[in-house]
């Protein structure tokens, strides 16, 4: 039984790229879809495809790698808020992460969206997650 899908799914990704992995099998939700559209917009995985199997789906996300050094894109990936002790933040206060090279991505009453998405529309919301 799967407690927390948010930290699943970043847990799967983080392990791929340590095993340099070009292609990860994710059971897919709402929310899941969502966190890997962000990747994409914002350069951290190659491409995705959702595929509608059985009652769930899966999300297979082909990962991104340097050209030349073959290092990973994604160099971390940190859960904020969990379900033990959610983290919420306003739109004012919705922190920068590696001093603007990374980012946060917040669920908020209009969608899933990056922090400065949200900070932009003024909006706050739980901190689901930081990538850099």
């Amino acid at each position: 039984m799967n407690i927390d899908p948010v930290a699943d799914y970043l847990t799967r990704v983080r392990n791929a790229v340590l095993a340099t992995h070009r292609v990860v099998e994710i059971p897919a939700s709402n929310l899941k879809k969502e966190i890997t559209k962000i990747l994409f917009d914002q350069g951290y995985i190659l491409s995705y495809k959702f595929i509608d199997a059985d009652n769930q789906g899966v999300i297979k996300i082909a990962l991104k790698y340097d050209k030349f050094t073959n290092d990973p894109v994604i160099k971390k990936l940190q859960r904020v808020s969990r379900p033990g002790l959610r983290k919420y933040s306003g739109s004012e206060e919705i922190p920068r992460v590696l001093n603007g090279l990374g980012i946060s991505i917040v669920s908020t009453s209009k969608g899933v969206m990056t922090g400065r998405q949200a900070q932009r529309e003024h909006v706050g919301g739980e901190i689901l997650c930081y990538v850099y």
